[in-house]
């Protein structure tokens, strides 16, 4: 619940930035296309030997410049994403193999902040908002016995482990954030690239004191690219 709120709280916090009106007004909207890559780990507690596990992401962007305060742009972005997660497990000898995909449908709604050139130009920018996350689907893929890695503690005391417990929460909520370059053209053609991070606040397993892990939270590295067009564009005397 602290949580929750925490996320609320600070939503609130991101829309009233992005959308408040104290500087010169803008009313630009423009939509477009995203895809990149994502490397995830799973944050476990008992801990458990990973490595980054690749995975693709892609959706949609639409976005809308409110304002231009003093050198910054303000806007408002939104997306919806297809997102692969999940884990990749290390393991003393390379021929085992445990890797679990899991499938998100994601929606990021950030505060999107720009510095530089507003059309016909290069713009650095700022996201940063929350994140809310649906699970759609789980893939396992295993080589050699799929033993793949379990805590020590497990064994001992006949715990579930991790490689027989399905995704219990579907939903997922957390904080991102990331720095990235606008390439635009004058007749309105956004060439974007962007890294960005994401901080799960929610676990994908139960978390209470009779479950295996009281922390199984997603953390995510993404590199995308992303092309935007202006549907609407303020006209302006100057840039």
């Amino acid at each position: 619940m602290k949580r929750l709120l925490f996320i609320f709280h600070f939503s609130f916090f991101i829309f009233h930035l992005a959308l408040a009106q104290v500087g010169e007004p803008r009313t630009d909207l423009a939509i477009g296309v995203n895809g990149g890559v994502a490397v995830n780990k799973v944050m476990f507690k008992p801990s458990i030997k990973q490595t980054f596990k690749p995975g693709a992401v892609m959706g949609v962007t639409v976005r809308y410049t409110c304002e231009k305060y003093f050198k910054m742009l303000c806007a408002f972005q939104g997306e919806v994403n297809y997102s692969q997660a999940g884990w990749k497990e290390k393991t003393e000898s390379g021929d085992n193999l445990y890797q679990r995909t899991v499938h998100y449908v994601q929606i990021p709604l950030l505060a999107n902040l720009g510095f530089g050139r507003e059309h016909g130009g290069v713009k650095g920018f700022l996201n940063v908002g929350p994140q809310l996350g649906f699970v759609i689907g789980e893939t396992v893929k295993t080589t050699g016995d799929g033993s793949g890695y379990v805590p020590p503690q497990f064994l001992l005391e006949g715990l579930p482990n991790q490689h027989d417990m399905n995704v219990e929460k579907k939903f997922e909520y957390g904080i991102t954030g990331g720095l990235g370059m606008d390439i635009s053209t004058k007749n309105g053609h956004h060439f974007i690239i962007e890294g960005r991070y994401f901080y799960a606040l929610s676990d994908i397993f139960g978390n209470s004191k009779k479950d295996p892990f009281a922390r199984s939270a997603n953390s995510t590295i993404i590199a995308k690219v992303s092309y935007l067009f202006d549907i609407k564009k303020t006209s302006i005397n100057k840039d």
